[in-house]
C-alpha cells in the first residue's frame, strides 16, 4: 500500500501571510528569505515540521524553497536532519527545480543525499542540455529523477522530454491537478505512465484552464478515481498530498485530504 506525504510547497503563500499577488515566484522568494538565514533556520524549520507533523503526516516532501541548495550550508543540513530525525519524519522526495548546470544539479543531488531522499521529483534543463552528465550524477549519488509534467500537457509530451529510462534513473513525477488544468485526464495520464511512474504528487483543481487547487474531492481531477488507477496498476510509491492556496491556510483541508485519502487506500 502507498504512504502518504505531505508536500511543503502547500505553504508557498504563508510567508506573505496568504496575500501572493505575484505567483508561484513571489511566494518562492519570500520563503527562501525567510529560510535561509542560518540563525533562525532551526526554530524555523522545526516549527514546519511540527505542523505537518500535527496535521498527522508522517512523512513529508520536501520544496526546495525550505531548504534550497543555492544557500543550504553544511550546518543547515545537519540541522534539518537533526531535525527530521527528532520528528521522525522522513524526506520522501525534493521538489522543485533542480537547477540548469552540472554544478546546480549537483548540488541538488548532495542536498538530496544530505536529507535521506532517492528521489528528485521536478526537473532540470541539463535534462535537455547535458543528459549523459545528469544520469552520471544521478549514477554518483544513487538517485531518480522523477521529471514532472510541467509545461508538457499530455503523458507523449511528458515521455519525448524524458527520454529513455536511463537504467531506471529517470521516470516521471506526476502532478495529477496540473495535468487535469490542462484538460488531460489525470487518472488516464497515470495508467498511460505506469511503467515510468515513480512519484505521484495528488492535486485536485477547481476548473479545468486555471490552477487553484482545492481540497480532494471539491474540484475536477478526479482524485478518487486517480487513487484507484493507482492500485490497478500495482503503484506501491509515495502519494504526496498537495494543495497550494494564495489566499487561505491549506492545513486543515490538507489534513482532511489525507484522511479522505487514507479511506480510499484502504477502501473505506
Amino acid at each position: 500500500m502507498s504512504a502518504i506525504s505531505f508536500m511543503s510547497a502547500n505553504y508557498v503563500a504563508r510567508q506573505l501571510d496568504y496575500h501572493m499577488t505575484e505567483g508561484w515566484e513571489q511566494g518562492d522568494r519570500a520563503t527562501q528569505d525567510y529560510f535561509r538565514p542560518l540563525a533562525t533556520f532551526e526554530p524555523r524549520f522545526e516549527a514546519l515540521l511540527q505542523e505537518i507533523s500535527g496535521l498527522g503526516f508522517c512523512a513529508m516532501d520536501l520544496w526546495l524553497a525550505h531548504l534550497h541548495p543555492a544557500w543550504a550550508t553544511d550546518e543547515h543540513i545537519s540541522i534539518a536532519q537533526r531535525l527530521l530525525a527528532r520528528y521522525e519524519m522522513p524526506v520522501v522526495s525534493l521538489a522543485g527545480g533542480f537547477g540548469n548546470t552540472p554544478e546546480e544539479f549537483e548540488a541538488s543531488c548532495r542536498l538530496a543525499a544530505g536529507v535521506g531522499t532517492r528521489v528528485l521529483g521536478g526537473g532540470s534543463g541539463l535534462l535537455t542540455t547535458d543528459r549523459d552528465r545528469l544520469v552520471s550524477l544521478l549514477d554518483e549519488y544513487d538517485l531518480l529523477l522523477g521529471v514532472e509534467n510541467h509545461p508538457e500537457k499530455t503523458p507523449d509530451e511528458l515521455l519525448a522530454h524524458m527520454g529513455d529510462a536511463a537504467h531506471g534513473r529517470i521516470g516521471a513525477t506526476v502532478d495529477t491537478g496540473i495535468f487535469t488544468a490542462q484538460g488531460y485526464s489525470a487518472p488516464a495520464a497515470l495508467v498511460e505512465l505506469a511503467s515510468r511512474l515513480m512519484h505521484v504528487h495528488l492535486k485536485d483543481v477547481t476548473e479545468v484552464g486555471a490552477h487553484r487547487t482545492c481540497a480532494f474531492g471539491e474540484g475536477v481531477a478526479n482524485v478518487e478515481e486517480c487513487v484507484e488507477a493507482l492500485e490497478a496498476i500495482g503503484y506501491d510509491g509515495v502519494i504526496s498530498v498537495e494543495h497550494e492556496p494564495e489566499d487561505h491556510d491549506p492545513g486543515p483541508e490538507c489534513e482532511e485530504s489525507r484522511i479522505l485519502l487514507e479511506g480510499w487506500l484502504h477502501g473505506t
